[in-house]
């Protein structure tokens, strides 16, 4: 199987596994709707989609260092899916609170193996991991439409539906995993790639938390960015439906932008350039009223989106002995970390208001700017020496 082939099905089924994330925020004005829960209640579907996965994910990467996983694609796949599917069925909060805490498991599975898979696949190059991040980036986008499609139509009763996408991905990634498995075999077993250089743990820390920072700012406006959109442009659920869409679309064109100025410019340049318009941008969805909110969203996409699959090159090349571990915390802790501090802003909305809630995420890609300030560019990035044989588990039969 080609490269680029395998990147395109990787990154296809990166996003149906990525819907599942952006349908959390996506429900949220459902469940409000629907079940009458206040923004604090909301916030905390939120929370429970990102607790346990921003726990898991690091010890999910940390697990595939040791041992590669593949077939851990499809079973999280489905398992991220199944847990949304069940999210709308009943009306108990605690019930709705476990089964999206169960998608977010699965979503915390997929994520550090897809990336090593990925990273092995597109042979360590800055723009086939751009593409791999776009389908992550088209899924979050697709869901607000998916949602509203499905639940907008027939109430929470029919989000049993949203688990297509996951039994699509589930399958589409098993040619992929089968190349590997074959090639693996052919090469004596070799299942991971070593990566020349030794690891940087101190600038992996500070990537890291300018990682937690974005997060912050991204997950606490896409889970009140319908709400706002509302109050700020007059219009009703189709103007948050659009906000939404136009702030995970936005990172597609993001993601895509990255990868070709990491060509240009070294990657931490790029992703501390990016954060500075972050701080306009998001300084202007706050504060700015009417049809120009939308501009402001569509900057704080790009702004915010630019360094996604930048990061996770940065972070694999800092601790090239441990790929799947800096896959983990900094590809999972962008859309986990902000999910804690989502119960925060919601309490302090409810006390004051939606725009003195976001106002503190204007802070965040600022303080990502602070931290990423002296940070090395790794000398040989995304370089790659003879495979270590490691046992490849063959693909799950069907």
């Amino acid at each position: 199987m080609t490269r680029k082939k395998s990147i395109i099905l990787l990154s296809v089924g990166h996003a149906c596994v990525d819907v599942y994330q952006g349908a959390v925020a996506s429900l949220v004005p459902f469940f409000v709707a629907e079940r009458a829960y206040t923004y604090a209640a909301a916030s905390g579907i939120v929370l429970a989609a990102s607790l346990l996965s921003s726990v898991a994910q690091p010890l999910f990467g940390a697990l595939t260092d040791r041992r590669a996983l593949p077939w851990l694609l499809p079973v999280s796949t489905v398992l991220g899916g199944l847990g949304i599917a069940l999210s709308g069925l009943g009306g108990s909060y605690a019930l709705t609170l476990v089964f999206v805490a169960v998608s977010g498991i699965g979503v915390a599975a997929y994520h550090p193996e897809s990336a090593r898979v990925a990273r092995r696949v597109s042979g360590g190059s800055h723009r086939a991991m751009g593409w791999f991040s776009v389908g992550g980036n088209l899924g979050f986008a697709a869901a607000p439409l998916l949602v509203t499609a499905v639940v907008g139509a027939g109430g929470l009763r029919l989000t049993p539906l949203l688990a297509l996408p996951a039994l699509a991905g589930s399958v589409l990634c098993l040619p992929v995993l089968r190349a590997l498995a074959g090639s693996a075999a052919g090469a004596g077993g070799a299942g991971s790639t070593a990566r020349a250089g030794a690891d940087d743990p101190a600038s992996f820390v500070r990537l890291s938390l300018a990682v937690v920072c974005r997060s912050v700012a991204f997950i606490g406006l896409s889970t009140f960015l319908a709400f706002y959109a509302q109050q700020r442009t007059g219009g009703g659920t189709a103007a948050g439906t659009a906000a939404l869409c136009v702030l995970y679309l936005g990172g597609a064109v993001g993601s895509v932008l990255g990868g070709n100025l990491a060509h240009r410019w070294d990657r931490v340049t790029v992703v501390r350039g990016s954060y500075l318009v972050a701080v306009a941008a998001v300084a202007g969805v706050v504060y700015v009223p009417g049809p120009a909110f939308f501009g402001c969203v569509a900057l704080t996409s790009a702004g915010l989106y630019v360094p996604f699959s930048l990061q996770v090159t940065l972070g694999q090349d800092y601790l090239p002995s441990r790929v799947g571990t800096a896959s983990g915390i900094t590809l999972g802790l962008t859309v986990s970390i902000g999910g804690l501090v989502s119960p925060l802003l919601g309490r302090l909305a409810d006390a004051t208001s939606l725009q003195t809630a976001l106002a503190p995420l204007i802070v965040m890609p600022a303080l990502s700017w602070l931290l990423l300030r002296g940070l090395p560019e790794p000398a040989v990035p995304g370089a790659v020496v003879a495979p270590v044989p490691v046992p490849v588990p063959a693909s799950p039969s069907r």
